[in-house]
């Protein structure tokens, strides 16, 4: 099974950047996008991909945030929304079910731009948190893939050292996510088989970031335990540039 998550910072810009010719030839079983910047009635056919089932949850702001799934098997279920207004309002959450797996495409806020941002990301986090615990004893296999705006240590981004006082690094976040992943009720699909450095899934478009590789680890597929034994293989995919973040891929054992 094959599973891609990306932010697509648009996803009619990513289409005119060339993500639905590369999307045709990867095999994937699963794709979610994150930040759709769209509606649904502002998207024709290329947006519906052959073959996949394709799901969009849209922010009411027209041009900003929002979250797909494109699954090339019928899901049993789609669930829009975590059912928490402030946070459904912005398309942040779509899962599909498969039997006793559970896929979900995710978008936790970022605060970079500003104190009122950041204290909205502080709250979606701890309510995402008791969403987490809710969930991660129900018996369900699930993947939650998506960019959670947090580099997680500090190999997972290049200028650590500089960035302890930005969203994204900060400490309160970072302990978050330590919460997320306590007691390995929920695991990093991509440190399971990739341990190294230097392995980002976002570029400033600032300076040379990208020629520089200057970038951030902040796209996760974060799973279940009972999933562990499953991850194969995963890759970022860098030959083409879709958006300032770039596809994960991870491939799991049936």
């Amino acid at each position: 099974m094959r599973i891609i998550t990306l932010n697509a910072n648009g996803i009619r810009a990513a289409q005119r950047k060339g993500f639905f010719e590369w999307l045709a030839v990867q095999n994937a079983d699963v794709v979610c996008i994150q930040e759709t910047k769209a509606q649904i009635d502002q998207l024709d056919d290329i947006f519906h991909p052959t073959p996949f089932h394709c799901f969009y949850h849209d922010a009411q702001k027209k041009g900003y945030s929002g979250v797909a799934l494109y699954c090339r098997q019928k899901p049993d279920e789609i669930i829009v929304g975590l059912g928490i207004d402030d946070i459904d309002n912005e398309g942040r959450f779509i899962e599909a079910r498969f039997g006793n797996l559970s896929v979900i495409s995710l978008y936790l806020p970022s605060g970079s731009s500003g104190e009122e941002r950041q204290n909205f990301k502080f709250s979606v986090l701890e309510r995402f948190k008791t969403y987490l615990d809710s969930i991660a004893d129900n018996g369900r296999d699930t993947i939650i893939c998506g960019d959670w705006n947090i580099a997680h240590k500090e190999i997972d981004l290049k200028n650590w050292r500089g960035n302890q006082k930005n969203s994204g690094f900060l400490p309160e976040e970072r302990a978050w996510l330590d919460s997320v992943f306590a007691n390995d009720k929920w695991i990093d699909a991509f440190r399971v088989v990739n341990q190294e450095a230097e392995q980002y899934t976002w570029w400033s478009n600032r300076g040379q970031a990208w020629a520089k590789n200057v970038g951030w680890r902040i796209d996760y597929q974060i799973i279940s335990k009972s999933l562990q034994n499953k991850v194969k293989a995963t890759s970022i995919y860098k030959e083409e540039r879709f958006s300032d973040h770039a596809p994960l891929i991870i491939d799991y054992n049936d």
